[in-house]
């Protein structure tokens, strides 16, 4: 143990050293662990079910197993996320400015790192189709696959929403402060009390699509006042304390569902589109990071905690876009092999489910690490690439949208 033992030291203190002094190390951990709560979201909060002629289908243990719906609340980290990801656009966009690029060739720039993992994943995708139903892998089960992978890939149409509206967060954080922020929470609650009050009949449906924006926009805000100096240790405070006494205020006396994502079967749902209670949980999120940025970057000071961290910010857009083909590549053979196997394609409905689900994580992971070495290519950049393959990518990514949205 000592001979692989010390080269991870060695190989930690490397990294460590390479890190420059101006790194903010608290960022690059809060990302990363907001990062990791998705694949251990998507894994424990999401299960299949097994129909008679072989076919996966999905299933949540949220339906059946209530206490599932607080992991929700830690495992749903999405609040952390934004915050993270409008800290760093800003200081980004400014560092941009600084060297004489404009904000046009910012967001091409940053829009391409974002766009390659998704076009890659999607054209192996539409190959995948094709391949799997000559294999005999039954369409219910491909279905079930396509709905998985597309997703989470909304996040990505977000946040490069967000990342277009940079500037003008940064104009409105530099103009109005805190109330840039506030005014996002308060279109929210507006629309929620107009959509769940006693005149909730009369309001048209699509007025829900409104929390879109200001909803993710939230915390992407509190996060561009971070950069620029607007969100101290004060209002981090208030944001935590606030936030939790109208989370729980939400929960238990306006009768919002208890799950940070949505229950099949159930009326209502926090997250399609975000609910005021999405906010609530956002401002204690937000605001412990901001509380906790000085703690977290003295312990990732240590060469062994800052190692993992960096392997996962280099691996964000592999993990984010392919975890859940890696319990794909588990579960699709695994069906096809031995039929109900627990936690894997056996009901989400029992505790016994739950712990053959812990089981199988390492599983995933290992699955996920293997896809993630083909994988990483499309993260850097395409150079080596001809422009008829590069084509045919966006073809094949194409053809895959088209056939998702048909089965979303």
């Amino acid at each position: 143990m000592a001979g692989p033992l010390g080269s991870l030291r060695r190989a930690a203190a490397g990294i460590d050293a390479q890190t420059p002094a101006t790194r903010d190390r608290a960022l690059d951990g809060l990302r990363a662990v907001a990062l990791l709560a998705v694949p251990f979201g998507h894994w424990m909060l999401g299960g299949f079910t097994l129909s008679a002629d072989g076919a996966l289908h999905n299933a949540s243990p949220l339906g059946a197993l209530g206490f599932f719906a607080p992991l929700s609340w830690l495992l749903q980290m999405l609040g952390v996320f934004f915050l993270v990801g409008g800290h760093s656009s800003v200081a980004s966009l400014e560092r941009a400015r600084l060297r004489g690029v404009g904000a046009g060739a910012w967001l091409r720039g940053r829009s391409v790192r974002l766009l390659r993992p998704v076009l890659g994943v999607a054209a192996v995708w539409a190959l995948l189709i094709p391949l799997l139903h000559r294999l005999g892998v039954p369409d219910a089960t491909v279905r079930t696959g396509s709905v998985l992978v597309v997703q989470p890939l909304w996040y990505i149409a977000v946040y490069l929403g967000l990342t277009a509206l940079t500037p003008l967060c940064a104009a409105a954080g530099r103009r109005l402060g805190g109330w840039s922020a506030g005014a996002m929470l308060g279109v929210v609650a507006l629309v929620d009390l107009l959509r769940y009050g006693p005149w909730a009949q009369s309001v048209p449906s699509w007025l829900a699509l409104v929390n879109i924006l200001p909803g993710w926009m939230f915390a992407y805000q509190l996060g561009v006042l971070w950069a620029q100096g607007r969100l101290g240790r004060r209002a981090a405070r208030v944001l935590l304390l606030g936030g939790g006494a109208l989370f729980a205020a939400l929960l238990l006396f306006f009768h919002y569902p208890a799950s940070m994502v949505g229950v099949p079967g159930a009326a209502r749902t926090n997250a399609h589109p975000p609910s005021l209670l999405v906010l609530a949980l956002a401002s204690v999120q937000c605001g412990a990071a901001v509380l906790l940025r000085e703690r977290i970057g003295t312990l990732l000071r240590r060469p062994l905690l800052w190692l993992p961290v960096v392997v996962v910010n280099l691996s964000a857009m592999t993990i984010f876009c392919w975890h859940q083909s890696a319990m794909l590549a588990v579960a699709v053979p695994g069906a096809a092999a031995f039929g109900a196997v627990p936690g894997l394609t056996t009901s989400p409905d029992s505790l016994g489910w739950v712990a053959a689900r812990l089981a199988l994580l390492p599983l995933f992971t290992g699955a996920l690490v293997a896809l993630g070495r083909l994988a990483r290519r499309f993260d850097a950049p395409w150079t080596s690439v001809s422009g008829t393959w590069k084509a045919v990518a966006g073809a094949g990514a194409a053809a895959f949208a088209a056939y998702a949205l048909g089965v979303v």
